[in-house]
């Protein structure tokens, strides 16, 4: 396991706390929402030094490349859908269906890409990352409105969705834009 070093490591434990973030959800407290946004918490803290670390100590690896993405996506999409439960709604539903979407659509375009030998025409950009801390932000406040409900911390939870789903659409589209020309000669 010559692949196990902290960022890795750091990776993995993200993806093992996807299971704890739906138990904790579904257990009967009061205290649940505020639980799971902290778990959600250290999972988006743990994104950030994963990386860092990568890069601090010289530490990438093609399967911490190829894990890292996968952590995050899966950590956002089953935080989404736990909170979907909580707002049955199609104001919900749609920017969870086009964050959720535009991850499967650029997972697919990324690994695409990678085929052609073109994949770093969709590296991650600016905006993705604006877009990604908006995500979690906004899925970190929704969370604990499920412990401690208040209307205005819940509306800037909403606020941070649709602008996670405004630069998700943005994000989209300039990873779109960058790879067309492969796209369509391959058509």
């Amino acid at each position: 396991m010559a692949n196990m070093n902290i960022p890795n490591t750091l990776t993995l434990m993200r993806i093992l706390l996807i299971p704890v973030l739906v138990g904790v959800v579904y257990l009967p407290y009061t205290w649940t929402g505020i639980a799971a946004a902290g778990i959600f918490s250290v999972a988006a803290i743990t994104d950030w030094v994963d990386g860092y670390l990568a890069r601090k100590l010289n530490q990438s690896t093609p399967f911490g490349a190829f894990l890292d993405p996968v952590a995050d996506k899966l950590m956002v999409a089953v935080a989404l859908v736990l909170l979907l439960e909580q707002y049955p709604h199609p104001w919900f539903t749609v920017p969870v269906a086009i964050i959720i979407g535009r991850e499967i659509v650029i997972s697919a375009l990324r690994e695409w890409m990678a085929e052609i030998g073109k994949r770093t025409s969709v590296a991650v950009s600016i905006i993705g990352k604006f877009k990604t801390t908006m995500q979690m932000i906004a899925i970190i406040v929704l969370l604990t409105q499920t412990s401690v409900v208040d209307q205005r911390i819940e509306a800037l939870g909403f606020i941070a969705l649709y602008v996670a789903a405004i630069l998700t659409i943005w994000s989209m589209t300039v990873y779109m834009k960058a790879a067309w020309r492969d796209l369509s000669d391959s058509m």
